[in-house]
């Protein structure tokens, strides 16, 4: 793979020729969008899975390109731009290696499968001087531009108090199997892997279900998290928190006995020096007969802002302020960022000017960091005690671990005899982006992945 720091997308008018490395599910969601952008040309599909790369080049262009290696893309001198929409672990090096190359990089989220990686793609971006968009698209809907107003320029609420965000979603077991899962011959599994270590599957399905494995994924933190923690960032703290101060976090991986290690009941309290946040999360039902989630404050995928004069939730296309009395005060409605996010990248990779992304690296990164150290408070984390849980003086924190404490009952489990895990309340140093004082040593392992040879996220990009 070749690196051309020189390299630069030329004439205005010219066709935007874009590459696709990962042709799953939400790529197929981005080459619809893309397709229909003027001015934008579909011309390569990268994919370790030869027929996900097949379907793409009949579905949008008979006449592209197919890769099974993205470093052969990347090095493709007729592709001005790449979508990055491959497994979690792949997104920074793909990313990295493709600005190297001259190219622009709309990636997908979370940015980063680790905190250290989404620096190192930062730097990347500075200093091959390219347009970087990270895919939280809620950020292009107009409505967030609404919902800032109200909240921080009419004050309709009045101070904002505290902060809680949700992600309630119902999954099923992965399963566990007896032996390795068989790897399907037309998958180059060697490029699958790429930076992730090479370790037996033990799950029935292949694609998708990595998310649930910190091998490759970053569980349903980094899946949904991200969108409801970038909400709030940007709509309640208006991006002037990077990373919370401290974080204490709490969950496990209960009821489902499978292949996963990610946390199916995950719990944290964010200290950011301000407006204290928890979010709450979870994938099981309510109970064992239920297909629903649990009965909680708010949306079940979105936040909620207590004021002074009442509440804001807010969740993806829509939003409600409440005054103190729960009188619905104002609806806000949205068109949830799609298609406009698309534009917004191509618009800015035609004017040179990373400054009118919706989601510039930096932000991306900074929205990934939240749910990254969320992710090490789990694995850091030791066994479990709800007293030890309490110490944290917060109303949301106390109302979170009641939720919790019911929604295991209900699956017939004790809280303290659940095996989950509890972390020390963790000081995060903003500058560094490391951890600092007590349990600092163990979190700070889960930093920066050891990456596979010749894989590897380079220390000098």
């Amino acid at each position: 793979m070749a690196i051309h720091p020189g390299s630069s997308f030329g004439m205005a008018n010219d066709d935007i020729r874009l590459g696709f490395i990962g042709c799953g599910g939400r790529a197929g969601e981005h080459m619809s969008t893309f397709s229909k952008l003027p001015g934008v040309k579909m011309t390569a599909f990268c994919d370790p899975d030869a027929s996900k790369t097949a379907n793409a080049k009949k579905n949008y262009n008979a006449d592209g390109k197919e890769y099974a290696d993205l470093r052969k893309l990347i090095d493709d001198k007729d592709i001005d731009a790449v979508v990055v929409a491959a497994c979690n672990h792949w997104h920074c090096l793909a990313a990295i290696w493709a600005m190297q190359a001259g190219k622009d990089v709309y990636v997908e989220k979370p940015l980063s499968h680790s905190q250290w990686e989404g620096k190192q793609t930062i730097l990347a971006a500075r200093k091959y001087n390219r347009i970087c968009q990270v895919g939280t698209q809620q950020r292009s809907d107009p409505m967030q531009a609404e919902i800032k107003k109200f909240l921080h320029e009419e004050k309709a609420l009045g101070k904002i108090l505290s902060a809680r965000v949700n992600r309630y979603g119902v999954r099923q077991s992965i399963g566990l199997r007896t032996t390795p899962l068989p790897i399907d011959p037309k998958i180059d599994y060697n490029l699958w892997l790429g930076p992730a270590q090479e370790r037996p599957i033990m799950r029935e399905k292949f694609h998708y279900d990595w998310h649930w494995d910190f091998n490759t994924g970053s569980g349903e933190m980094g899946n949904w998290g991200v969108h409801v923690l970038d909400d709030l960032r940007n709509n309640v703290f208006l991006d002037k928190v990077a990373l919370p101060k401290r974080i204490f976090g709490g969950g496990g991986r209960v009821v489902w006995n499978d292949a996963g290690e990610t946390p199916n009941v995950h719990f944290v309290y964010f200290d950011t020096g301000s407006i204290p946040v928890v979010i709450g999360l979870t994938n099981l039902p309510a109970n064992p007969k239920s297909d629903k989630s649990p009965e909680i404050p708010g949306p079940g995928s979105g936040y909620i802002a207590y004021c002074e004069g009442g509440r804001f939730e807010g969740q993806r296309g829509r939003g409600a302020a409440y005054d103190n009395e729960g009188k619905l005060i104002k609806k806000f409605s949205g068109n949830s960022g799609g298609q406009l996010h698309q534009k917004n990248f191509i618009e800015a990779v035609r004017a040179r000017k990373s400054s009118i992304l919706n989601t510039d690296v930096q932000v991306g990164h900074d929205s990934t960091g939240w749910c990254n150290m969320a992710n090490i408070a789990f694995q850091s984390g030791q066994a479990f005690s709800l007293s030890d849980a309490k110490s944290v003086n917060m109303k949301e924190w106390n109302v979170v671990l009641g939720e919790m404490t019911d929604l295991l009952k209900a699956h017939s489990m004790d809280i303290n005899q659940a095996n989950l895990k509890l972390s020390k309340m963790l000081l995060i140093d903003p500058v560094s982006e490391r951890f600092v004082g007590e349990g600092s040593e163990q979190a700070n392992r889960f930093l920066k992945r050891e990456y596979r040879a010749p894989f590897v996220v380079p220390e000098q990009v």
